[in-house]
């Protein structure tokens, strides 16, 4: 940990060097090591989760002893009028605020030092009963500053939300909130808020649709996915992912672009792969990387019509310029999958050592225990990617892959 500012998934304590139990005194905190924000979901856009502090390390971990902790009071184990929750959230912390959302999808900023609230904010969630086994959970919340304004420091502290914080909800709705204050920011989107369901067609009911990781922020957008409930029906909501203009809440662009097939859809495709994991990105080279749901339905594929092209994959999207909203390039790790092997992970960003020098990469964990190591800028391998012949006895109306 830092001197000032605490960083990775701590929201239920605070902790510090004692020397309770202990027969050696500690060894002196060195106070002028690192200290370092966490101000995206994976830490960075690149999702590594890596923290440059260095004072709590395998030397004195174990004279750790609590000093704070925050009850949200957002808990239910499940009746017949709401939905069990779960804990899933990594809070963020930036500009000495450490701030996370509850399974209510209430935002809460706490003073990372004492614990101390700063302020609150309540979305009035409307959806507390879920279909299925799915819980109550908000993963996390993403930040931006405005850092194109010329305005003088004293203009700056008069206007409310150079700084913002955005939370999706349960109620498909994207929030903006001044990061000072916890208020919505009136100018973007109505009143703070963009009604994210609304555009998805005549027969989308709340239940279906709903945010649960944290959006990400990267090139003034703010961009968005949503779980799609499984194994419901074969014309499920469209698993659209969606830019919208950081300031003003305004769409930049929107994936896939398909259109409807009848006019009653809305203006994107129903039934294609969603992205309800977190995203990551980078941006010097202008790439959003999106980890796909499937298809529906789940289990079965013979209704999908070509619809699971994106399915279970990595996909790489232009953020900015001419070509936003498009794909640079996709790698599927199952093929026409029947399984619901989604990809769940965040990718991962790094640099691959190779005997020809550092290569930028993209590392994708899956649920069938293969991880997949991708060069970041073509999506080719870099290390060994075989096809293998598998059975092909289908059931009536359904087709499987060869490999």
């Amino acid at each position: 940990m830092g001197t000032m500012r605490m960083g990775a998934g701590l929201l239920a304590m605070a902790m510090l060097m004692a020397t309770s139990g202990c027969t050696e005194p500690p060894p002196p905190l060195n106070m002028s090591g690192p200290t370092a924000d966490w101000p995206h979901y994976g830490q960075g856009l690149n999702g590594l989760r890596y923290s440059p502090l260095d004072q709590i390390d395998t030397e004195n971990v174990d004279r750790l002893e609590e000093v704070w902790h925050y009850h949200s009071g957002d808990f239910s184990l499940g009746d017949e009028n709401q939905t069990r929750t779960s804990l899933q959230v990594t809070p963020i912390v930036v500009n000495d605020r450490l701030i996370f959302c509850t399974p209510y999808d209430r935002v809460i900023a706490l003073d990372p030092e004492s614990g101390e609230e700063l302020w609150q904010f309540d979305p009035d969630l409307q959806l507390r009963q879920l279909h299925g086994a799915y819980p109550m959970i908000c993963r996390g919340v993403a930040h931006w500053q405005d850092d194109e304004t010329d305005e003088t420091e004293e203009k700056k502290e008069e206007k409310e939300c150079l700084e913002r914080i955005f939370t999706g909800t349960q109620d498909s709705e994207l929030i903006a909130l001044d990061a000072t204050t916890g208020l919505p920011c009136s100018g973007f989107g109505t009143a703070g808020r963009i009604a994210l369901r609304d555009d998805l067609g005549d027969d989308v009911p709340p239940w279906e649709y709903y945010v649960t990781s944290a959006p990400l922020v990267v090139d003034d957008l703010v961009i968005v996915g949503a779980l799609v409930a499984d194994n419901v029906r074969a014309d499920a909501p469209p698993g659209v992912v969606r830019a919208f203009d950081a300031r003003s809440g305004e769409l930049a662009w929107a994936w896939p672009p398909d259109q409807p097939s009848t006019p009653t859809e809305g203006p994107y495709r129903r039934s294609t792969a969603n992205v309800w994991a977190p995203m990551s990105a980078d941006p010097s080279r202008g790439l959003l990387f999106v980890p796909t749901g499937n298809a529906p339905p789940d289990y079965f594929g013979g209704q999908r019509g070509g619809l699971d092209h994106y399915s279970s994959s990595v996909v790489a999207i232009h953020t900015r310029g001419e070509r936003a909203g498009e794909v640079a390039w996709q790698f599927q790790t199952v093929h026409h999958d029947l399984w619901d092997y989604d990809v769940g992970a965040q990718p991962s960003l790094i640099e691959l050592a190779t005997p020809d020098g550092k290569v930028p990469a993209v590392v994708v964990s899956t649920k069938t225990g293969h991880v997949f190591v991708l060069d970041r800028e073509t999506g080719e391998p870099l290390h060994p990617v075989e096809e293998r012949p598998v059975p092909q006895d289908s059931v009536p109306g359904e087709w499987l892959s060869p490999t």
